[in-house]
């Protein structure tokens, strides 16, 4: 079973999706141009048909027949990166430089964050008459840059312990005295810096992605960790279409690297609120949306742990992880994953419906494991999920590496899962 998804495809999507709600905007524009509409949560909704709807950084979509008793088969994703973000009063004057103050989301691993050209992204909050408007804002201009320490001023040219407080603000002029830096972004996004009522934004390296190794084997980019599923889920929900007897739903929620707590994120009301609406609109009540729930499924996907050819002693020994060796299924017992023995088949069938090979990965027992959407999607909608995804190395790097086959591989699972049969 063939994907429309490729290498080259991937790097296009992450390249235009510097932030979760670019991340939308890009999926968003790729599902408009398939013929789907989209819908506002306060609208009606129709009972059939091809629709998404989008709640700030986070999209779900789907595609219904209007048969109120049909199970979901449902992908999910995470829009959302590692990276610094602006902090609220952001203008400092140190030495002589302006400087950014930033701090961390998520697990960024910061040493990866230095000396990059980095730009900026996000989204403004402005006062538009007695309303409010969110104008989405990228630049991608060279204008900030988190200098690393010297090796001659390091106490044992060993390097330094990264204080997230101290050590990850940027520099991006120098002069007499502070510089608006949320004035400057607020020009050059078109508006007022007065109109500015409140913003999220946040870094994104400049390198643009691309095809690397001697085969051009490797996909290098930031954000895989998660983009590569949107970007696959996205193309496997297109590809899937209608008729197989389910109805494919694809989720992309913000938040993921923060635990997923808010009101978009998947410990939110978002995805059961939307499979009932769906359920409703078709004809069908309550009842029919609670008994559609056990004969679902979902995939949340996320990416894998590669092995490390610098550091195989980190892996556990029974399970290598290759690149370019198919999607992997993510195990945990004590349910950092949420997949269990009968979600683990269907997964599998998937597979092999694709005609792709399968890894399996599990974490070392005596090393943290992180966690995903799996779990919590689990116990927040009661319907069995598998955890999967794609092998990578550096994951939440400013810039990490995967297979360019595993992309077309992935999403082929991810479509055979989404037309089970």
């Amino acid at each position: 079973m063939s994907s429309a998804a490729s290498a080259d495809g991937l790097c296009e999507f992450v390249d235009a999706s510097p932030s979760p709600f670019h991340a939308c905007r890009t999926a968003g524009r790729r599902l408009l141009a398939a013929g789907f509409g989209e819908l506002a949560e306060s609208d009606p909704w129709p009972g059939a048909g091809d629709h998404f709807a989008v709640r700030a950084g986070s999209l779900i979509a789907w595609r219904s027949v209007g048969d109120p008793a049909l199970p979901f088969r449902i992908v999910g994703a995470h829009t959302d990166s590692p990276n610094l973000r602006v902090k609220q009063h952001p203008d400092r004057y140190v030495s002589g430089w302006q400087v950014v103050a930033l701090q961390p989301y998520g697990g960024a691993w910061l040493n990866s964050w230095l000396d990059r050209d980095l730009g900026i992204s996000g989204r403004l909050s402005v006062r538009a008459g007695d309303a409010v408007q969110h104008v989405l804002v990228r630049i991608d201009e060279p204008i900030l840059r988190v200098p690393q320490l010297a090796i001659h001023l390091a106490e044992d040219r060993k390097g330094v312990e990264l204080n997230p407080q101290r050590h990850v603000n940027a520099v991006w002029g120098i002069g007499d005295g502070p510089r608006s830096f949320l004035g400057f972004v607020a020009e050059r996004a078109g508006v007022g810096a007065d109109a500015v009522l409140g913003f999220d934004l946040m870094t994104h390296d400049l390198a643009p992605s691309r095809l690397v190794g001697a085969q051009g084997e490797l996909v290098s980019a930031p954000r895989l960790d998660n983009q590569a599923t949107c970007y696959a889920g996205l193309e496997a929900f297109l590809a899937a279409g209608v008729g197989s007897g389910v109805t494919p739903v694809l989720v992309l929620f913000d938040h993921e690297e923060v635990g997923s707590q808010s009101d978009h994120g998947a410990q939110s009301d978002l995805l059961l609120t939307v499979l009932e609406r769906i359920t409703l609109a078709a004809g069908g009540g309550r009842e029919d949306f609670l008994r559609r729930l056990p004969d679902s499924m979902v995939a949340s996907g996320d990416m894998a742990h590669a092995t490390h050819p610098n550091y195989p002693e980190r892996h556990e020994p029974g399970h290598l992880i290759e690149v370019n060796a198919g999607p992997v299924l993510k195990v945990q017992p004590n349910l950092r994953y949420a997949t269990d023995g009968r979600t683990a088949a269907a997964f599998a069938l998937a597979c092999a419906q694709a005609g792709v090979a399968l890894q399996r990965y599990e974490h070392r027992a005596d090393l943290p494991c992180g966690s995903t959407i799996g779990p919590m999607t689990a116990a927040r909608t009661g319907i069995p999920t598998v955890d999967v995804g794609a092998a990578q190395l550096a994951m939440h790097s400013a810039r990490e590496v995967m297979g360019a086959a595993d992309v077309g591989d992935y999403s082929a699972a991810l479509r055979a899962f989404m037309s089970p049969g």
